[in-house]
């Protein structure tokens, strides 16, 4: 639809639950952002994490502006993506759950920027801030990633609010 400044056309907006059926048939990998903000860690469960750049190499997550990581984010200007394995579908729950103690049991390390760095992984990427906008109820960071490592293995996926794996066609 062309929308002119002659003609102030709107154009209308999807219904929010027809967006959501639709956009859930598209499958993702399944990642965990951890940051260490104040003395304290966060960490969240994330399937909107996507590549930017490689030149510089650089990613983008979105986080909802409501979570305490969101907010960690934006003081650390840091985070850490965590890859998740296919075999990590609990650790993806419970980092999913809002207001439990996430890192209690598990085993993680502090990266190179200082957030927390989980155990077992397929890949991390260590990222540095340098932009962070604003997307509706989410915000949007764009960073550029300063560490990256992968371990071998099969990735978590999400594709229809289920977990699964991923099968080579």
């Amino acid at each position: 639809m062309n929308v002119s400044k002659e003609n102030k056309e709107v154009a209308s907006i999807v219904e929010q639950d027809q967006f959501k059926h639709v956009i859930g048939h598209f499958a993702s990998g399944v990642s965990i952002i951890t940051v260490r903000s104040n003395e304290v860690d966060f960490g969240i469960t994330a399937s909107a994490v996507s590549s930017v750049s490689a030149d510089p190499p650089m990613l983008l997550v979105c986080v909802n502006k409501n979570t305490g990581t969101c907010h960690a984010i934006s003081d650390a200007e840091s985070f850490t993506v965590n890859i998740m394995k296919d075999s990590q579908k609990d650790l993806a729950l419970r980092f999913a759950r809002a207001n439990t103690d996430k890192f209690s049991g598990i085993e993680f390390s502090y990266g190179e920027l200082g957030n927390p760095v989980l155990a077992d992984t397929l890949a991390t990427l260590e990222c540095r801030v340098v932009e962070e906008v604003t997307g509706g109820t989410h915000s949007v960071f764009l960073a550029e990633v300063q560490n990256a490592q992968a371990a071998s293995g099969k990735p978590l996926v999400y594709y229809r609010g289920k977990f699964g794996q991923f099968n080579e066609a």
